[in-house]
């Protein structure tokens, strides 16, 4: 038979829930009164804690006049979130504790140092083994622990500045220890650009006369190729060779230009005489005072002889004269004109000559300025080998200077300064008092609400079915078909009528449902006496004589009342619990029992408080026997395995009881349907009586009567159970056996 743990559609019943914490005030207020006492008395009795804080600036400190040439802030590394993180793990390095803590001598403090008067109760740890013997580590490393312990360094959120708090009993102690260790930092710092700058001199003492010695193999060489290569240095830090070149390339240009002025010159002088044009545009002519006299004679004739034709004719012997003059002065001046001629001709043949000289010069020390080129390439190589090796000699020797100076004069600025030191605290940190008690009593408060609610909740005293909740029927599982005629008992006679079912009261359980009777008949018992003779007229009926009653009563606990079933073979086993759903803890320890040693088991809860089944599921919310007999699930729906062993339970169930008790007569079929498919049946009945579970039994069937304690209720159930046809009755009592709901050693832990 498949098994599907399966759960109705529930509501919170918030008025349930809620009202718990009203029924269960007392536990509440004694648990938070107790809690909130004892953390009163906690922080009363609690050593007080002081807190000191010194507050340390991360930053340059050198200053414009002392920081060295050629350097600026824009050269230092950025101060950012990592360089402020870096010297909060350098101010709380061991090395700086280690001196505080020998500047302060704290090992011999016993706050610091627990090897020193250990009390009482840590030497009686100490020999149990319960706590490890200060004793046996080296005092630095306790006073290490111990600082760290009490020590919290931590960068300011979005600045440079770096917090150093220290806690101890003493205030004054704590102020010391902060102001300490920013002390130690800065002085730390400080000693570190000492040994830089030790070390930096250290370096660039021999490298600076090595630097000055290969400075001077230069130099040397540079001088020597100079000297071999005869690469002279003219005007403007150039080569002699070159230098002659570029003058002689000028030469020749302005020679090469006066040629060609003069040709310039000779030609137009001679175009002008060969045409008859006038010499005047020519610049030569112009320039020639001879010629310049001579057209100022010519112009003074012209002017006489314009003056004298005013009065004399052209044949006047003084006109004719003077225009024989004037011829003689045009002559005179184209004489002159060939001579100028001819002279720039000279000039020009001269400038001629020249030019060609130059042009051989300019060849031959083209020829000498390449061969220098390349030797000037050699000794640039040189030269610079040379300027490299001078300028690092140079920076060395500044920087020596400097580190040598700085330490010298014991000049060190720290990038860091105190911005505030540490001040004795005059309050203590902790412990709060008010704080302290408030925030125990409010949580131990919260708390308990908080387990009351869920163990509402949890227990499903708080929940209740939702409205139209139906369940998913995950596999369908035939079950028997239900009887459409009335289940009755039998009877001795037949024939008989039989009243209306009547609905059982709330509160009562399924077994303790009411069987149809016969009309105007009183219950029939199932192992009722034979009928009495008739009486005949006049005589009185004789007395009935009680029938004696063969009962093996016997009390046994749960582990005998299992090995009678698996004895017995029996098939089902009827529990009766008179004192109600405390002695039902029989019926789950038996089937548990039984289970255990191989038998199929399955446990039906008919109790109308599901005592028997809650324990097994730790819920009242899964469908059971109320859900069949309603016909609202099949048989897969309401079997469910139980959380703590191998066996099946049925439960109550979540449907309406009165419904459910209407379709009581189905319970007999169901009987045989759960026989058939299990080794034993094991039903709790709560206190029913002989009638109520009349329905449940069977072939193979044995009664027991669960008890805690032999009083009058108990032994009243027995006496009715055995005069009612259970003569075989067995008292089973669950005294001093693992309440059920808790695991079992050995047993699974879920389903």
């Amino acid at each position: 038979m498949s098994v599907q743990p399966a759960a109705a559609d529930v509501d919170v019943d918030l008025r349930q829930l809620f009202a718990s914490l009203g029924r269960n005030w007392l536990r509440i207020v004694v648990v938070t009164l107790l809690v909130t006492g004892l953390a009163f008395a906690f922080a009363w009795l609690a050593t007080p804690r002081y807190k000191a804080v010194a507050t340390l600036e991360i930053g340059p400190r050198e200053s414009v006049f002392t920081r060295p040439p050629g350097t600026a802030n824009d050269d230092r590394p950025a101060i950012d979130d990592s360089a402020v993180a870096t010297e909060v793990q350098i101010i709380s390095s061991p090395d700086i504790l280690k001196k505080v803590a020998a500047d302060l001598d704290l090992e011999a403090n016993p706050e610091f140092n627990t090897a020193r008067n250990m009390s009482a109760l840590s030497n009686a740890l100490v020999v149990f083994g319960l706590k490890s013997d200060p004793r046996e580590i080296p005092p630095e490393e306790l006073v290490l622990t111990a600082m760290h312990d009490k020590l919290n360094v931590y960068a300011v959120e979005k600045t440079r500045a770096i917090a150093i708090e220290f806690s101890s009993k003493d205030p004054t102690l704590a102020a010391k220890i902060s102001n300490a260790i920013a002390q130690a930092y800065l002085a730390s710092k400080g000693n570190a650009k000492m040994q830089s700058n030790s070390a930096a001199t250290d370096y660039l003492g021999p490298e600076i006369t090595d630097l000055q010695n290969r400075v001077k193999e230069a130099d040397a060489k540079v001088a020597e190729f100079r000297a071999q290569s005869d690469l002279l240095m003219g005007g403007n830090n150039a080569v002699l060779a070159t230098q002659q070149l570029s003058e002689l390339s000028s030469e020749l240009s302005r020679v090469r230009a006066n040629r060609a002025a003069a040709e310039g010159s000779a030609d137009a002088v001679r175009k002008a005489l060969q045409n008859g044009g006038s010499l005047d545009a020519v610049p030569e002519v112009l320039s020639s005072e001879l010629i310049q006299r001579l057209r100022e004679r010519q112009v003074e004739l012209r002017t006489n002889i314009a003056d004298l034709s005013t009065t004399l004719l052209d044949n006047h012997p003084r006109i004719r004269a003077l225009k024989s003059q004037l011829a003689d002065l045009d002559g005179q001046i184209r004489n002159e004109a060939q001579k100028i001629i001819r002279g720039l001709m000279a000039q020009a043949d001269a400038a001629k000559a020249r030019e060609a000289q130059l042009v051989a010069d300019v060849n031959t020390q083209k020829a000498a300025s390449a061969r220098a080129g390349e030797q000037q390439v050699e000794l640039d190589a040189l030269q610079r080998d040379a300027n490299v090796q001078r300028q690092q000699l140079e920076s060395y020797m500044a920087n020596y200077r400097e580190a040598a100076s700085r330490n010298d004069r014991r000049y060190v600025p720290v990038d860091a300064r105190i911005i505030s030191e540490a001040r004795v605290p005059s309050e203590p940190y902790f412990p709060k008092i008010g704080p302290i008690t408030g925030a125990a009593a409010a949580a131990s408060l919260l708390l308990m609400a908080i387990a009351t609610l869920l163990g509402e909740l949890f227990s499903g005293r708080a929940m209740r079915p939702a409205p139209g909740a139906r369940f998913e029927q995950i596999e369908q599982v035939p079950m028997p078909a239900a009887r459409t005629e009335p289940v009755v008992a039998e009877l001795p006679e037949e024939g008989r009528t039989f009243a209306p079912y009547q609905e059982p009261t709330a509160g009562q359980s399924i077994a303790e449902a009411e069987l149809p009777k016969p009309v105007g008949s009183e219950p029939v018992e199932a192992h009722a006496a034979a009928a009495p003779p008739p009486v005949g007229p006049g005589e009185s009926a004789p007395e009935p004589e009680p029938e004696p009653r063969q009962s093996k009563l016997g009390e046994i606990d749960v582990d005998k009342a299992a090995e009678k079933l698996i004895a017995s073979g029996a098939a089902r086993a009827i529990f009766v619990s008179p004192e109600g759903d405390e002695a039902a803890a029989s019926a789950v320890l038996v089937a548990r029992e039984v289970s255990d040693a191989g038998l199929r088991v399955l446990l039906l809860d008919l109790t109308a408080s599901g005592a028997a089944s809650r324990p097994m599921l730790d819920s009242s919310l899964f469908p059971g026997i109320t859900n069949l007999l309603a016909s609202e699930a099949q048989f897969s729906d309401v079997i469910h395995p139980d959380l703590y062993s191998d066996a099946h339970v049925i439960p109550v169930g979540t449907s309406d009881p009165v419904r459910a008790m209407r379709a009581a007569d189905r319970l007999p079929i169901i009987m045989q349907s759960l026989t058939t498919a299990y080794d034993l049946v094991v039903v709790e009945c709560g206190p029913a009586d002989a009638h109520g579970i009349g329905r449940l039994v069977g072939d193979g069937t044995e009664v027991f009567l669960s008890m805690l304690e032999a009083d009058d209720q108990v032994t009243q159930a027995a006496v009715k159970l055995i005069e009612n046809g259970y003569p075989d009755l067995t008292l089973v009592t669950p005294v001093g056996h693992e309440t059920p709901g808790t695991p079992i050693p050995g047993r699974r832990s879920a389903a």
